[in-house]
């Protein structure tokens, strides 16, 4: 039986996540052009769903967190200022046209650290690597793994990160 948690929210769906197989599921997006409203077949609410009738996709619990941590990390710093959130983000955008070398690695630490220690649905964080990615010299790969509040197990999420 799945259990709901109703502390991580929900929201509507924006990231495209891809599972990898592992004892902790793993979620993933691809750097800063990844994000776009998901599109789901549109049968509640209607008498008769037909097939071509769309709408907007939903994600709750977890899943709504890995989303929230996601565009936490993609959103510039500050860039939600004008709504009332200038503390939002990550100041990971700052390492775009860098040399992709150990500092700028561990610069990307840190500012992955400061922003998942802002979110509050965040217990705690397990666990974080940054590396090459082995085919692109140009992107780095984020790997991280955390405990939401309210809950014992851990949630591993994946972020590539072009330079």
């Amino acid at each position: 039986m799945a259990r709901t948690f109703a502390s991580l929210g929900a929201d509507l769906a924006l990231t495209r996540y891809v599972g990898i197989p592992s004892a902790v599921s793993l979620d993933s997006a691809d750097s800063w052009g990844g994000l776009d409203l998901a599109v789901v077949p549109a049968s509640r609410g209607r008498r008769r769903p037909t097939a071509d009738a769309l709408d907007l996709g939903t994600v709750t619990g977890r899943d709504n967190l890995g989303q929230a941590l996601i565009v936490r990390l993609l959103t510039p710093r500050g860039g939600l200022g004008p709504l009332g959130h200038p503390d939002y983000g990550s100041r990971l955008d700052e390492l775009i046209g860098r040399e992709n070398n150990e500092t700028t690695r561990n610069l990307a630490r840190l500012h992955v650290i400061q922003a998942l220690k802002e979110e509050p649905r965040v217990a705690e964080l397990l666990d974080l690597s940054v590396t090459v990615t082995a085919d692109r010299p140009d992107a780095i790969r984020i790997l991280f793994a955390v405990r939401p509040v309210d809950d014992d197990e851990a949630l591993a999420l994946g972020l590539e990160v072009t330079l």
